[in-house]
Parts: C-alpha cells; structure tokens; sequence
C-alpha cells in the first residue's frame, strides 16, 4: 500500500464539473494497492497518518497531529502511484492490485479513518477527478507498507 500526504489549506475533488468532496485544513491523500495488501497495511497507515505531527504549535514546531488541530481528510484512490516506468516511456499499472480488492481496501481505509473522529471526504475509485488543493508548507510524505 503506498499513500502520498500532503499538508493543505483547503483541498476539493470534483467529477464530471460536480465537487464531489471538500475539506479546509488537513490532508490530501494519495491512496494506493497492490496485491497482497489487507488489513495489517490499514492498521499501520491508519496509525501513522493520525499520528503524523507535521502541523505547527504555538511555537512553530511541527509538533501537532490531525486531530490536534481539527483537521480533515480528502482521501483520492490512485492507482498510478504503482506505475512501472523502467521500461520505455508508457508506464505499466501491473503491480496495482486487482480494482474489485483495491476498491474494498480503499472503502475499508476511508472507513477506519473516519471511525476515529475524523472528517473524511472522498473521491470515487476509478472515476475521472481533478483534485484542487492549496499545499501547505509545502509538506508532503510518501509511505510504503513495502518498506516500513
């Protein structure tokens, strides 16, 4: 599973010209399967992700997680994150898990998200999105379960 974060002002993913979901300060997230992924990788995701400190305290440290500030979830499913691009110029997608999976781990990963409290807006898996955000910092984390 690999998830790219980033830090936002204001984030907002719309289809077809609709805003499908919108959020103010938190986290972008780039949400990412492949074959042999399950729970153990949510569980870890979930736990880091919350737990990331990368917003400010009052003394400018980055020192405070989500929840400490209230912030919010915009979670995108992104396939591409599993491109293959060693081989000529057109990526390969073969190592992303199979979509009928992925779209359960993708639902499951939104789902624990939001069971702690935390406002979660998504996109919907395999859908055409553009994704509107305003990064903050810029900060932005990529994790992979492969190498935790």
């Amino acid at each position: 599973m690999r998830v790219v974060l980033q830090r936002v002002k204001q984030a907002e993913v719309t289809i077809a010209g609709q805003s499908h979901g919108k959020i103010q300060q938190g986290f972008v997230l780039l949400v990412g399967f492949e074959a042999g992924d399950g729970q153990a990788e949510l569980d870890y995701l979930t736990h880091k992700i919350l737990n990331l400190r990368v917003f400010s305290d009052t003394a400018g440290k980055m020192n405070l997680n989500l929840q400490q500030i209230g912030g919010a979830i915009l979670s995108i499913s992104q396939f591409t994150l599993y491109a293959e691009t060693r081989h000529g110029n057109r990526p390969s997608f073969t190592a992303a898990g199979d979509p009928a999976l992925a779209t359960k781990l993708y639902d499951q990963f939104n789902e624990q998200l939001a069971a702690t409290g935390v406002t979660v807006a998504t996109g919907e898996f395999g859908a055409d999105m553009q994704v509107a955000l305003v990064n903050d910092g810029p900060v932005t984390i990529c994790f992979d379960t492969d190498q935790k």
